[in-house]
C-alpha cells in the first residue's frame, strides 16, 4: 500500500509533457515548384508548422508552378473562402497535339498539322472565350464521382464524363505567338480548368492542342511575389522559423468587409447568439457573397458571418473562440 501511495504522489507531481510549439493559425502562401504534387507541399508545410491540420485551396497539377494557398490549424475552416476566389495564370498552349490529360504529361491521342494561322485570328479566337463559358471537367482531374476522383476511373480505363458547368473567364490575352506555341495570361473564376480551356481554344483554331506550361500568378488576391519560395522553406527548421510566412486569419480574408466587435458583441459571439444587421451598421456585407468578418481590437478573427435572405440578421459560417 505504501508503494502505491508513493507512486500516486509521484504521478501527481509529474508535469505534463510540454506542448509542441506550432506556427499558429493562418495561411502560408507557397510558390509550388514543378514536379511536386499539391498534397506533397501541404504535407511539408504541416510538418514545418508543427500542426495536425493543413490543406490547400485549389490544386495545382504536378507540372505546374505558382501560388498555392495552404491554410494551417484552425484556418483550414476558411478554405472555402479561398477556393472559389479569382485566379490568374500565365501559360503556354501548344497547337497540333492532343493528349488524354489535356496537358503535356499525357499520352498523345491525336496529332494535326498546324495551319498557317494569322496572329490576329489567334487573338480574336482566344479573346472570344472571355465571359461565362461552359466547360467539361477533364477526365484526369481530382473532381469526384461517387466519392472517387475522376483520374482513378480514367486510369482504370473507365473514364467518367461529368456534365458541363459554367465558369467565367474574366480576361484572357495572348502574350506571344511562336507557332505551334501560344503564350497567354488569363484571369478566371475558381473551378476553371486551364487544360480544358487550352483544348477548347485548340479546337476552335482547327488544330487541337494541349497545355504545355502553367504558372499560377495569383489566387484570391495573393500573388506570386509574396509567396514563400522553395529556398525560403529550405531554411525553415522549426515552427518559429515558419511563423514569418504565416498570414493571420483576419488578414488572410482580404477584401472581406470587417467589423471590430465591442465587448457586448464578442460575448454574443462566444455564446452563439444571433446577430442583427443593426449591430453591424459600420460594415456593409460583401455585395456578392454577404460575408462579414468580425475581429477583436487586436485584429484577431472571432467569426465569419453571412447575411440571411431577409437581410435583417446574420448566420454564423465559422466561429473562433
Amino acid at each position: 500500500m505504501q508503494e502505491i501511495n508513493e507512486a500516486l504522489k509521484q504521478s501527481r507531481g509529474r508535469k505534463s509533457p510540454a506542448k509542441t510549439p506550432s506556427a499558429g493559425d493562418g495561411i502560408v502562401v507557397v510558390d509550388k515548384p514543378a514536379a511536386k504534387t499539391s498534397a506533397a507541399v501541404v504535407s511539408r508545410i504541416k510538418r514545418l508548422a508543427g500542426v495536425t491540420k493543413a490543406g490547400h485551396a485549389g490544386t495545382l497539377d504536378p507540372f505546374a508552378t505558382g501560388v498555392l494557398i495552404c491554410p494551417i490549424n484552425r484556418a483550414t475552416r476558411l478554405s472555402r473562402f479561398f477556393l472559389h476566389g479569382r485566379k490568374k495564370y500565365a501559360g503556354v498552349l501548344r497547337l497540333g497535339t492532343e493528349t488524354d490529360t489535356l496537358d503535356r504529361t499525357g499520352r498523345v491521342v491525336c496529332e494535326h498539322r498546324v495551319p498557317d494561322i494569322s496572329e490576329q485570328r489567334i487573338r480574336d479566337t482566344v479573346e472570344g472565350f472571355i465571359g461565362p463559358i461552359q466547360q467539361v471537367p477533364p477526365a484526369y482531374s481530382a473532381l469526384k464521382h461517387n466519392g472517387v476522383p475522376l483520374y482513378k476511373y480514367a486510369r482504370a480505363g473507365t473514364p467518367v464524363e461529368k456534365p458541363p458547368r459554367t465558369v467565367e473567364i474574366h480576361d484572357i490575352r495572348v502574350t506571344q505567338v511562336t507557332l505551334p506555341d501560344i503564350g497567354f495570361e488569363v484571369s478566371c473564376s475558381g473551378g476553371t480548368y486551364i487544360r480544358t480551356l487550352c483544348a477548347d481554344i485548340g479546337k476552335a483554331l482547327g488544330s487541337g492542342g494541349h497545355l504545355k506550361e502553367l504558372i499560377r500568378m495569383e489566387s484570391s488576391g495573393f500573388t506570386l511575389e509574396e509567396a514563400a519560395k522553395p529556398e525560403d522553406l529550405e531554411a525553415v527548421g522549426t515552427p518559429a522559423d515558419l511563423a514569418p510566412f504565416v498570414i493571420p486569419m483576419a488578414a488572410a480574408l482580404r477584401g472581406m468587409p470587417a467589423h471590430v466587435a465591442d465587448a457586448a458583441l464578442a460575448e454574443k459571439i462566444r455564446h452563439g447568439r444571433q446577430i442583427s444587421a443593426m449591430e453591424l451598421q459600420a460594415a456593409a456585407a460583401d455585395e456578392n457573397t454577404g460575408f462579414v468578418k468580425i475581429t477583436d481590437n487586436e485584429n484577431r478573427l472571432l467569426a465569419v458571418i453571412e447575411k440571411n435572405r431577409d437581410e435583417s440578421v446574420y448566420s454564423y459560417c465559422c466561429v473562433f473562440h
